[in-house]
């Protein structure tokens, strides 16, 4: 539910859902995170949904999200900010790197980059077809990220990371062909704009850590604090999601899968708070939460479900 509470705490933290079906059980695990970082040290904690691909988007699945966050008693600072409504934000931090010569446009089809070596994230790893200009003449063209050099960051939970962008990651897109921006600027310019300090979320995320880091450092943007959570998988190690069916989290036991989430995430809730109401439940749970216990892994079984 919204929050009006201001707090003058430097930690602000987020949980940035994406729309594509209900919440399920990974999410939880990654909103229980973020979360707990947040209000264990006095922070603010912000809610967005990242709508940006109008394609993967299911037509009240954020608000369905919404409405499970208030049953399980989540409370956000402000409104929740939907990507959709910033278009015009992107557009404008796109032409600043135009400015400064950061981008270029690119004419290569997906078809054309299928033979290219695979990157870190398993994406193709871009070959500088077009860095001199576009190989072909095409009504649309996608916008890349001139990249150089490497980043070097520490997270809270997978240690020191280390990427050199040109070798692992290559020039990558910020607006599509299509004039879609990439996930990439969008949650750069968000995170800025929000003040966001801390950055907790799953560790799929990771490999995109090196391009935000590259891109904040192109804006003169401060770099949050990066905590990346174990990813929940299933029996087959595949990460819950649409795509392999997770089911919707169940909003009518909220304290029972709290615990649960609570669990995976290395913390030790006694028994019999599993049967008290949600509100004592987040009561113990901020005052308890150490992030040192969060086992220190990419990707966790469920084995709970």
């Amino acid at each position: 539910m919204h929050s009006s509470t201001s707090n003058l705490s430097e930690y602000v933290g987020r949980f940035a859902p994406s729309p594509t079906g209900p919440l399920h059980f990974g999410s939880l695990v990654t909103a229980v995170g973020s979360y707990l970082d947040a209000r264990s040290r006095g922070g603010r904690w912000l809610l967005r949904v990242d709508d940006l691909d109008q394609a993967r988007n299911v037509v009240g699945a954020a608000d369905g999200i919404l409405a499970t966050l208030e049953k399980f008693g989540f409370e956000w600072n402000g409104e929740a900010i939907r990507q959709s409504a910033r278009l015009p934000r992107y557009g404008e931090m796109l032409d600043r790197l135009r400015a400064m010569q950061a981008v270029f446009p690119c004419s290569c089809s997906r078809r054309e980059l299928a033979d290219s070596a695979l990157a870190r994230d398993g994406a193709r790893l871009y070959p500088g077809t077009c860095r001199d200009g576009p190989n072909q003449v095409r009504p649309a063209y996608a916008w890349r990220i001139r990249t150089a050099g490497s980043i070097n960051f520490a997270d809270l939970i997978q240690g020191p990371q280390h990427e050199n962008l040109e070798l692992e990651v290559g020039d990558f897109v910020v607006r599509r062909a299509d004039g879609q921006f990439a996930y990439q600027l969008a949650v750069v310019v968000d995170d800025h704009d929000a003040g966001v300090t801390h950055v907790v979320r799953g560790a799929d995320l990771l490999h995109s850590t090196g391009r935000q880091i590259y891109l904040q450092r192109l804006f003169g943007f401060s770099t949050p604090v990066y905590a990346h959570l174990p990813v929940v998988v299933n029996e087959a190690g595949e990460k819950l999601s649409k795509q392999t069916h997770a089911p919707a989290i169940d909003s009518t036991r909220p304290t029972r899968a709290l615990v649960d989430a609570l669990r995976f995430l290395g913390q030790r809730p006694p028994t019999e708070i599993a049967e008290a109401p949600v509100e004592l439940l987040w009561q113990w749970a901020i005052a308890n939460w150490t992030l040192d216990r969060v086992p220190h892994a990419l990707q966790v079984r469920d084995e709970l479900r």
